[in-house]
């Protein structure tokens, strides 16, 4: 099939465009072509098959070179460029080969012949490029389309793995930081923060970008508060709730780490803490609530916002993992800081 289209079809192809427009012309004038000596069909005849081969290949050239563009990016201009080339090459041969020959022979070249020349031609070449061209110009489209989706979601992979190692630094900060102290007063207590140290860690090698059970986050969450408690004032009122009824439901690792890491940095004032985390319906509602302490005590703490690298993180992975599918919560009430993730499970 693939020497059928190379080397019989432009042939074909350019005798097709021949009989058609013998017809047009002979039916018009009620000329006899089989009347006349047989040496000017003949001459004809290789004219327009010549033309034919010669065209098929200059359209070869042509659909290669733009085959490399169309690997890269594919728009209207391009298509339009391609389009634009396929009539110039079409006029340019057929001014080139055929009208002179249309010249030479019969009764001359009159306007009629001219305009059946480059009209009939030309159509026949659009036809051809739209038959040929329309797969290849859609497969390029799609092709494009996945390169550009699997960029898209290389980025925003890359992007996560970022953020994930953002949060180490400064959980193995507060997490040696809080063992170290323990060295001096209880070696007992240290290993127990060191064996949910290494716990903590463990967990955090989790792939990110893969979901893990509601009751894994927890458990984590868990142990990062009892290695907090450590670390805090004998004064802290900490209150955990996690709703018994959230069994099975997939969520991504550490989502919530960065609340509850915040809540007790920022612990002031009456030392009141609150955790839950519940459902309600399909939706999973986690909140952080603490309180602060006096307002010019609070902004010396914080410092001029209080929304830093952590939070900030936090609100870039929830779009990139939740997009259009969580809510995002931080604001200061009274005496009090309140945090709280919607996400839509179903």
């Amino acid at each position: 099939m693939k020497r059928f289209w190379k080397y019989a079809f432009p042939g074909l192809f350019g005798l097709l465009i021949y009989i058609t427009i013998r017809i047009l012309n002979d039916t018009v004038s009620h000329f006899r072509v089989w009347r006349r000596a047989w040496i000017i069909t003949a001459i004809e005849l290789v004219f327009v098959v010549a033309a034919g081969y010669i065209t098929m290949y200059a359209f070869q050239k042509l659909f290669q070179r733009f085959d490399k563009r169309l690997q890269h990016s594919i728009n209207f201009k391009t298509v339009l460029q391609e389009l634009v080339w396929v009539v110039i090459i079409t006029e340019l041969i057929n001014n080139t080969i055929v009208t002179p020959m249309v010249a030479l022979t019969d009764d001359g070249l009159s306007w009629g012949d001219f305009a059946t020349i480059n009209i009939i031609p030309l159509l026949f070449c659009l036809v051809y490029y739209a038959v040929v061209r329309s797969n290849r110009l859609l497969q390029a489209y799609v092709n494009n389309k996945l390169l550009l989706e699997k960029m898209t979601n290389d980025q925003l992979q890359t992007e996560l793995k970022f953020l994930k190692a953002q949060y180490h630094p400064h959980f193995l900060f507060n997490a040696l930081n809080t063992v170290y102290f323990q060295m001096d007063d209880n070696i007992a207590e240290a290993k127990k923060s060191i064996e949910k140290f290494s716990e903590l860690l463990r967990y955090q090698l989790y792939d990110q970008q893969q979901t893990v059970p509601i009751q894994q986050e927890l458990h984590y969450l868990q142990n990062f508060i009892e290695l907090q408690k450590v670390r805090s004032s004998a004064r802290l009122q900490l209150q955990v709730h996690f709703d018994k009824s959230l069994n099975g439901e997939q969520v991504y690792p550490l989502l919530f780490l960065p609340l509850v890491e915040n809540a007790f940095k920022y612990v002031g004032g009456d030392y009141q803490l609150n955790i839950e985390a519940r459902r309600e319906d399909n939706l999973l509602w986690f909140a952080v609530e603490n309180s602060i302490p006096t307002e010019s005590r609070y902004q010396q703490a914080i410092g001029p916002s209080r929304h830093g690298i952590g939070l900030e993180n936090l609100k870039r992975r929830l779009e990139l993992l939740y997009p259009a599918k969580h809510t995002f919560t931080a604001q200061k009430k009274d005496n009090t800081y309140f945090a709280a993730i919607q996400i839509q499970l179903a």
